[in-house]
């Protein structure tokens, strides 16, 4: 059986969970890999067959995306002739972690495609929902990468078709212990953005990674480092808390190594407005106000009590589960 797996390529996230996947992937099939995106920081341990430009979101440094450089960086007939070539067709399955140029591919040239990705169970109905919805994120969410077969994660089992997180090997293996310091990762804010957040709290020890930073520096107590899967896995797993975009593989992993977690949901995000609801009910702190957020951080810090998940793995099961129902 051959198998095409395509990662969406803007962020972390689906890059991370990928690194768990495509061995499993590879025992039940001969599985090329195809990763389109330009925000990634992961450099997959894999050969990559496809390595596309794609459609990414571009982010900004005051908390959320950047619309004006989104456009500026979209190169829209490369999308069409990306969609156009991809040899879909060759491919006895197709599975699309929210990867816009083979769903598209697959949906033009009726293949079927399997979307396996965080973001389908985002849009399930049991998941919980913002307040306020919005209507052109939850549009996009639908749109962007169109299948015909629906699985996702989330940080509840929603149904049979929709399963708890992937935890990486490394944080499942990790011996997890307590140095003291906080763990940040904000990658739409700029460092200047996140010392004016960080620097009321002289007392604290803070350990940033910047998508903006090149170089280690330090400002005070606070501590930036440049991205780096290495080196965020040392400090996630020693740290005593940790300050994150409400994202899905950060917040997952955090919730299952007993990690104090507050999550600053990036800006005009459905997606992570979505997550931070889910992750409100469970009893996690969220800052998603400027005027509120100093209050929320201070008595994060103050309190010792962090939620703990043993998400199993079955990961293993689910892909074997997902190839008997969606092979053609």
């Amino acid at each position: 059986m051959k198998i095409l797996y395509a990662i969406q390529g803007t962020g972390n996230g689906h890059l991370a969970r990928a690194t768990e996947i495509i061995p499993l992937l590879r025992k039940l099939g001969k599985t090329d890999i195809l990763v389109s995106g330009i925000q990634g920081d992961i450099r997959l341990p894999f050969e990559v067959k496809y390595k596309l430009y794609g459609f990414s979101f571009i982010f900004g440094e005051r908390g959320g995306v950047d619309i004006w450089k989104t456009i500026y960086k979209a190169r829209l007939f490369r999308l069409i002739n990306d969609i156009r070539k991809i040899p879909v067709k060759n491919y006895d399955l197709v599975i699309t972690d929210f990867e816009p140029i083979t769903a598209w591919a697959c949906k033009l040239k009726r293949k079927a495609c399997v979307g396996l990705s965080h973001q389908n169970a985002v849009l399930h109905p049991r998941a919980a929902r913002p307040l306020k919805t919005d209507y052109f994120g939850k549009l996009v969410l639908k749109h962007y990468a169109p299948v015909k077969y629906q699985y996702g994660f989330h940080f509840k089992q929603l149904d049979k078709h929709n399963f708890t997180p992937v935890i990486r090997s490394s944080i499942r293996k990790a011996v997890v212990n307590n140095k003291g310091h906080y763990t940040v990762y904000l990658p739409a804010y700029s460092d200047l953005e996140i010392e004016k957040i960080l620097k009321q709290h002289k007392n604290v020890r803070w350990e940033v990674f910047s998508k903006h930073c090149q170089k280690s520096y330090s400002k005070g107590s606070i501590r930036f480092n440049p991205v780096s899967l290495k080196g965020f896995n040392q400090s996630f797993v020693s740290c005593a808390g940790i300050l994150c975009n409400a994202g899905f593989e950060t917040p997952a992993e955090a919730l299952y190594m007993g990690k104090k977690l507050c999550v600053f949901p990036m800006k005009n995000q459905y997606e992570q407005a979505c997550n931070a609801a889910m992750l409100a009910e469970m009893g996690v702190p969220v800052i998603d106000s400027g005027k509120k957020a100093q209050r929320i951080l201070g008595q994060w810090l103050n309190q010792d009590v962090a939620l703990k998940i043993l998400y199993e793995d079955k990961t293993s099961d689910w892909l074997k589960q997902v190839i008997e129902t969606c092979i053609d």
